[in-house]
């Protein structure tokens, strides 16, 4: 992904508007011409048999790469940082690196319908046994979305395998289902609704983990570069028993230049 952003004071108040505008547009594509480096701070609430906090840190680079003129791919990184209430009686909490996903996204250039498609694959990053699940898994993904004025649309998907890692762990078969809406509702204001539902199709039972998230995100800098930041609330309409029941979440989204190649 390329971005281009303002970086003469000699632009006039309209082209510096529009210019927001776009920018704005751009960060609701999940395929787009941008570097970023997203930084999204999540605090589930009533996790576990004392119904504590769960607070998770996603660090998720999306880096973009040209590869011929009306092809690229789109390397998407989500390494989460996790502090966890204990889930069990006489489990002490966790807190650690959870497990690592690496997606490849390869999209032709963007039209009025954007798509892309690869491999995605989870890393047993995770030292402790209940921050991750001690396999290596893969599988397929793909993102799909519509722009159309002010509104984007789409969903992204993927389902993963395990393949190999520790034996004596439970084997993995997980899918993620994140739909999104997004409404641009000034040049550097979005309103956003989304869902990452995930279904655990090995478990007997409480399969599904889906909260509804909805967010507010405003267009404006960090330090030299643009940004974006984030706040929202979310609702699990389906959880575990000692999964979360609702949400608090805040990010800043960091925009990096990137030339052309």
């Amino acid at each position: 992904m390329v971005i281009v952003f303002c970086t003469s004071v000699t632009l006039g108040t309209q082209a510096v508007a529009q210019e927001s505008g776009d920018l704005a547009k751009k960060l609701s594509n999940p395929l787009s011409d941008l570097v970023s480096v997203p930084f999204q701070f999540n605090w589930d609430q009533t996790v576990g048999p004392q119904h504590l906090t769960r607070f998770t840190l996603n660090v998720q680079p999306v880096i973009p790469f040209a590869i011929t003129q009306n092809w690229s791919m789109i390397w998407r990184l989500v390494t989460p940082f996790v502090s966890q209430p204990p889930l069990f009686p006489g489990d002490a909490g966790a807190f650690g690196v959870a497990d690592i996903t690496s997606s490849f996204f390869f999209a032709p250039r963007p039209g009025s319908f954007i798509w892309g498609a690869g491999p995605v694959v989870v890393l047993p990053s995770a030292a402790q046994p209940t921050l991750g699940s001690g396999k290596w898994s893969a599988g397929p993904t793909i993102v799909a979305a519509k722009q159309s004025g002010a509104v984007t649309f789409g969903a992204l998907w993927n389902q993963v395998w395990s393949f190999a890692g520790a034996p004596e762990r439970s084997d993995i078969s997980q899918m993620l289902l994140q739909p999104f809406f997004a409404y641009q509702a000034t040049r550097t204001i979005t309103v956003n609704v989304n869902s990452e539902a995930v279904a655990n199709w090995k478990a007997s039972d409480d399969k599904w983990t889906a909260p509804i998230n909805f967010s507010v995100s405003k267009l404006s800098s960090f330090g030299s570069f643009p940004a974006s930041y984030q706040l929202g609330w979310g609702i699990y309409v389906a959880h575990p028993d000692n999964g979360p029941t609702w949400k608090l979440r805040s990010a800043i989204t960091v925009l990096l230049p990137h030339n052309k190649g």
